[in-house]
């Protein structure tokens, strides 16, 4: 049976979905190579001669009147089918394309590794979608995990962390994460990951994208290891035109479409800040291991309590963690009133990597602090959550 299907005449088109199926994707490719699209899903399917693919690929060189006349019919008979549509459009005819049941939008010059990591996410979207129809849905199901990177102080690679946990738990639920920069003035999640985005955060809060969760999928950025990232702007003014109104809506959207959103913020705690933090199920602070990070850390955690904003999950990590420091794992307790979760020694391979825009968790690595960051990462996974409540906070050794 074949688990794509594609409705184009265009043989180039035709040879890079083949090659991105090839490449590591299960099941096989059909192709009708007409620009006249069958009436209905009778029609297809007794040209496939099967039931009922997963992904059906409309374009190129099929008119865009065709292609949205045909999604709506299928996504009336046929819901839990993924369409995705071939075409340069844009964003304002995304509004349309996503109201006829097109699920995703993939530019015609994507290179198989786009279309690959395209199709994983349909796919995924094709199971969500056909469990969603079979099972009653469970309390709280329709909302991923919000996991925010906070800290008062500049400077402890709040960056670093959120960067890997995003890479981290991309390995646990593929193409079900997003990271979100939230230091709009001055953030590093792009070069964090040397990305070079064509889209920021002050797109994604727009108008169209805000009213229409495909026009926000259309703002993201791929990133190769199987995550998606939203960055900040490259003018610190643009980020006076986002309001924490506009965050938080953005975040519950999100919350919506992704098993997990990572949010990578400003130091110490703004409008914006407190806007995400409100919308976290999950927050990591982060110190690093010195009596000036370790003061910050206590009053932005006295600050949250008398705001009765502090979520129930919160995770503190101890950054760049250095046993000849001078200060001991209960002084840093002691001086910020709370147990350490994780502790995270410097490693020159971290930094190694932040330089080269690889976070340290998508390579093999065996550093220490690699085996920390995947202890910080399994905190989120949901088998462990359940498993191990009752060890949610012990003390770590430097």
């Amino acid at each position: 049976m074949s688990r794509f299907v594609l409705l184009s005449p265009n043989a180039d088109f035709d040879h890079k979905l083949r090659q991105a199926v090839a490449n590591g994707l299960r099941g096989a490719v059909q192709t009708i190579a007409s620009d006249i699209l069958p009436a209905g899903p009778q029609e297809l399917f007794a040209l496939l001669n099967q039931e009922q693919p997963e992904v059906l690929i409309i374009g190129p060189d099929v008119a865009a009147e065709e292609a949205l006349r045909f999604a709506k019919v299928f996504d009336v008979q046929l819901p839990g089918l993924s369409i995705v549509l071939v075409s340069d459009a844009d964003p304002a005819a995304l509004l349309h394309a996503m109201r006829a049941g097109i699920r995703d939008i993939l530019s015609p010059n994507a290179d198989a590794a786009e279309i690959r990591v395209l199709l994983e996410r349909a796919c995924q979207s094709f199971a969500t979608r056909n469990r969603t129809f079979d099972a009653p849905p469970a309390e709280n199901s329709g909302k991923g995990l919000v996991v925010g990177v906070f800290s008062p102080k500049g400077g402890v690679g709040k960056t670093t962390l959120a960067t890997n946990i995003a890479i981290g738990l991309g390995q646990i639920a593929p193409m079900s994460v997003v990271i979100v920069d939230l230091d709009l003035q001055f953030g590093d999640v792009a070069s964090g990951l040397y990305l070079n985005p064509e889209h920021t955060v002050t797109d994604a809060v727009s108008p169209a994208a805000a009213q229409d969760s495909l026009v926000l999928k259309a703002f993201l950025t791929v990133h190769p290891a199987g995550i998606y990232a939203l960055c900040a702007p490259p003018n610190p003014v643009d980020a006076d035109h986002v309001t924490p109104e506009q965050v938080t809506h953005l975040l519950e959207q999100l919350a919506r479409e992704f098993q997990y959103v990572v949010l990578d913020t400003a130091p110490g705690l703004p409008e914006i800040g407190i806007a995400a933090l409100e919308q976290c199920t999950d927050v990591v602070w982060v110190s690093a291991m010195d009596i000036p990070s370790l003061r910050g850390l206590r009053s932005g955690l006295e600050v949250l309590r008398q705001l009765e904003i502090m979520p129930e999950s919160r995770h503190v990590v101890l950054n760049m963690a250095d046993a000849k420091a001078g200060l001991t794992v209960q002084d840093v307790e002691s001086t910020i009133g709370a147990p350490v979760d994780i502790s995270i020694p410097r490693s020159r391979a971290v930094a190694l990597s932040t330089n080269r825009g690889i976070p340290v968790l998508q390579e093999s690595n065996k550093d220490p602090a690699v085996k920390s960051l995947k202890q910080l990462v399994e905190r989120f996974n949901p088998v462990w959550r359940t498993q191990a409540q009752r060890k949610l906070h012990r003390r770590v050794v430097i």
